[in-house]
């Protein structure tokens, strides 16, 4: 796969602080799907975290983390997640565009089998 266009719907330039943040981005793709990601910073993580008074990151939808919010970082760092057909980006994405996009039967059944493939192995 391959990106087409990077949009931000909230420019680059209104960020404060480049390295404490997240934005949201859309991504077009060659198969013309627009796609929306959240862009990440570690120290955005970190803030998050004091702020809410816990020592862990919650379970939630996974972000593109970069250590600056700089057009050449995203795209660098999305043009990983777009290899292999897209395979990391469409997980991303679907990850956090529904709860629905995993069926926890499958998945329980997925892991049953790797955990007997495992049992035989030792």
């Amino acid at each position: 796969m391959k990106i087409k266009k990077i949009s931000y719907p909230t420019s680059l330039e209104e960020i404060s602080d480049i390295e404490d943040d997240n934005i949201d981005i859309f991504v077009e793709l060659d198969d013309g799907m627009v796609y929306t990601m959240t862009v990440s910073t570690p120290k955005n993580y970190y803030k998050y975290m004091d702020r809410e008074k816990i020592d862990y990151i919650p379970s939630m939808p996974p972000d593109i983390i970069v250590r600056k919010l700089t057009g050449e970082n995203i795209r660098n760092a999305l043009e990983t997640y777009v290899k292999d057909d897209g395979y990391w980006f469409k997980l991303y994405y679907l990850a956090g565009s529904t709860t629905d996009a995993f069926d926890i039967k499958l998945m329980d059944k997925m892991i049953q089998e790797i955990k007997k493939q495992n049992e035989e192995i030792e």
